[in-house]
Parts: structure tokens; sequence; C-alpha cells
């Protein structure tokens, strides 16, 4: 969890594009931070899941879709804010991904990697399709007016709801960095994703610790999904392009280097970002991500990169 060299070399390159992005057109650093915050949010516990349980979670955006369809429909039952569902939302989705833990990933954690990663595949096929047969593919969307809340400074006028996303992000980061080395449990966790074996002998129940750590994820994706419908609309695949997304943050920060996703993910939101301020490249904005992690791939193959201590993503 300690922050590398990776992590210095993309905030000295994140500062560097904020501060030419600021002298040519500030909308594109404002918005592209919100996005990164949004990305980091989805991403980090992507992070922790793979750096401690060390399967990549291929249904992770979906679990956020079925939160944010549980949230819309509580809301429109009920009457009340999606803010108020935050926390409901994590509970609920912490208890299912226990559950989903318990039944299928628990007993697929010895085997190959690919039966891992076919196995929340089909997870994630499972939900979003289920959604699709329950509830159609219609669009759903909840108004609300603090939404579209925005500040003007001078000339220079953007939406602020979305730095909700950055807070979010940032809290989860570092709440999780505390989770980790200062909590007993978290000590254990860092524990079994180094070395599970040696783990077990000194009396760590494994396989607990691996369920808490599953669950604890969809928590903080069960609060997003809450807080996604905020802002965003919703339908059934509405998760898989952040499956993918989390995937790339993950690898460029590198496997255990959760505050790092938030550097990666600045570099993602700028990127996509500045493609979207010019009519001609707004289409290449949603391959960014491809490239990134082609890039990082190349480079590691290569050594380019410099080397990252415990597993490498």
């Amino acid at each position: 969890m300690a922050v590398t060299r990776r992590t210095g070399i993309l905030i000295v390159l994140c500062i560097a594009a904020a501060a030419i992005i600021i002298a040519w057109r500030p909308t594109v650093l404002i918005y592209g931070i919100q996005q990164a915050g949004l990305y980091a949010a989805i991403a980090i516990p992507m992070g922790l899941v793979l750096g401690i349980v060390h399967i990549v979670n291929l249904a992770h955006g979906e679990f956020m879709m079925v939160a944010a369809y549980a949230t819309y429909f509580a809301c429109k039952a009920l009457g009340m804010d999606p803010l108020l569902a935050v926390l409901p939302a994590a509970a609920v989705t912490a208890g299912f991904g226990w559950i989903v833990f318990q039944l299928t990933i628990k007993r697929a954690l010895k085997a190959p990697e690919l039966n891992q990663l076919i196995l929340t595949f089909g997870l994630g096929i499972v939900m979003s399709q289920g959604v699709n047969l329950l509830f159609t593919s219609q669009t759903r969307k909840i108004s609300l007016d603090y939404v579209s809340a925005s500040m003007d400074i001078g000339d220079l006028s953007f939406g602020i709801w979305s730095f909700v996303f950055v807070a979010v992000a940032v809290v989860y980061a570092y709440g999780l960095k505390f989770f980790l080395t200062r909590t007993t449990l978290g000590k254990a966790a860092l524990a079994v994703g180094q070395n599970p074996r040696g783990a077990a002998i000194v009396g760590i129940d494994v396989n607990r610790v691996y369920g808490i750590v599953f669950a604890l994820a969809l928590a903080l994706v069960g609060g997003m999904g809450a807080l996604f419908i905020t802002k965003a609309a919703i339908f059934p695949m509405v998760g898989a392009p952040f499956t993918m997304k989390s995937f790339c943050l993950v690898a460029v920060a590198g496997i255990g280097n959760i505050p790092g996703i938030l550097g990666a993910s600045v570099l993602l939101g700028l990127s996509e970002s500045i493609l979207r301020a010019f009519r001609e490249t707004r289409g290449w904005a949603d391959i960014v991500f491809f490239v990134l992690i082609i890039v990082v791939i190349l480079g590691r193959s290569l050594k380019w990169s410099f080397p990252l201590k415990g597993r490498k993503a």
C-alpha cells in the first residue's frame, strides 16, 4: 500500500498535464477530474479484491448495476432521496456479495485462473441478463434538482455535483489504507494477500478473510451504485464498461497500490476529457483505457516500468 515510484511518476505527469490544460481550457481539467473521481471510486474496490483475494472480478460493474437498480426502485417506491439509500445499498450489496462468494467464488479459489475468470464473467452475464429479463432494457433515471447545481468563477461555469465522486474516491482510498494498516482484521487481510499459506499456519482463517474482503469491496461498490443514479441513467449493460476501466486502472497503478488508482484515474479522466473537447476526436474517448493498458503491458514486458513489491499485475 506504500506510495511507489510508479505512483510518483503518475502524480508528476498529472500535475504537468493539469498545468497545461488550465492554461488552455479549464473546463477540460474540471470535468476530467470529476470523471476520474467516478472511475476511481468504482475501481478501488476491484483493487482491494485483486490485491487480497487475487481474483479478477469480471462481474464488478454488474454488482454496481444491481445496486443501482435496487436503489432506483426503492427510491421510487418509498419516495426517498438516493443519498439516504447509500448505506442500506452498501449493506445489502455486502450481504449479497458474501452469499455469492460462499456459493461460487470460494469454490474456485484453488482452480486455474482461467476458470476463475470464466466464473466471474458468467456471474456478470447472469446478473445483466437477469435484470434485462425482469426490467427490460429501458433506460431509467432519477431527476434531482441538486445534481444540476453549478458554480461560476469569472467567465467559467461548471457543474459541481460530480465532485462528490472525487471525495468518495479519496475516502475509499485512504480509508482502505487505514483499514489495512491500522486494524487487526486489515493486517490479517494483508497477511493473507501476501502469503495465504503462511497466514493459515499462524492461525488466520484464510477463507473467512477472503469472504470479508469480498463483501467489504462489494459494500463500497453498492454505495457507489446508489450514488451513481444521482448523476447517470441506468440500464442492464451499464456496468460492463466500468469493469473494464476498473481493471485497466488497477493494472496501471499496480496490484496492491490502491492510492495509486487515484493517479491512474486522473490520467484516464483527463485523457478522455481532452479527446471529448474536440469534435473530431470525441469518438476515440471510450477506447483510451485500452491504449493505456496496452502501453502498460508493453512497458512491463520490455522492462520499462519500475519494479513493484509483491505480486505483479
